[in-house]
């Protein structure tokens, strides 16, 4: 479960945070990649609160979130691709990054608009997703499996009369 602080500044995101983290052991604070929020973060990480540093569009936003401690980062892929950027590279230089340096973190890619982003994502080693139904739902799909699946029924149908 994530919940989202929703201050901008140090005091009241950890305020927030901690009132957050206090309702459930799976509570994971959303924190966004300002300076305030590293902050938080590393405050958090500090007390044993899982963060989220959220709002990530840079491999360096990646290492700041990685050293204060966040448990996860948050690339947005869709909207770097609507800047003209690559989102996958950004994931690519993250994963990469946090290997040669041995960060913990791990990746969600954020802001998934399709499948082939999904599976594009997993390839580039984030390690986790946050997107629509509609693009999971799009994973089951393929031509192939519906012409597969109409000559198994047909072959079944012959058989059995």
């Amino acid at each position: 479960m994530s919940a989202e602080v929703i201050s901008t500044d140090f005091k009241g995101m950890v305020e927030e945070g901690k009132k957050l983290a206090e309702l459930h052991e799976n509570i994971v604070v959303k924190v966004p990649m300002i300076k305030d929020g590293v902050k938080a973060i590393a405050h958090f990480s500090d007390q044993g609160i899982r963060t989220n540093c959220t709002l990530v569009f840079s491999a360096g936003q990646a290492i700041l979130a990685a050293k204060a401690g966040a448990s996860y980062v948050s690339p947005f892929i869709g909207r770097v691709d609507d800047t003209s950027w690559d989102g996958m590279k950004l994931i690519k230089d993250i994963f990469e990054i946090y290997g040669t340096a041995g960060y913990e973190t791990a990746i969600l890619a954020a802001s998934i608009r399709s499948p082939l982003h999904i599976v594009q994502a997993a390839k580039a080693g984030a390690d986790v997703v946050t997107c629509p139904l509609s693009a999971i739902l799009g994973l089951f799909n393929h031509p192939l499996t519906d012409i597969g699946l109409e000559k198994f029924l047909a072959d079944y149908k012959k058989a059995n009369g």
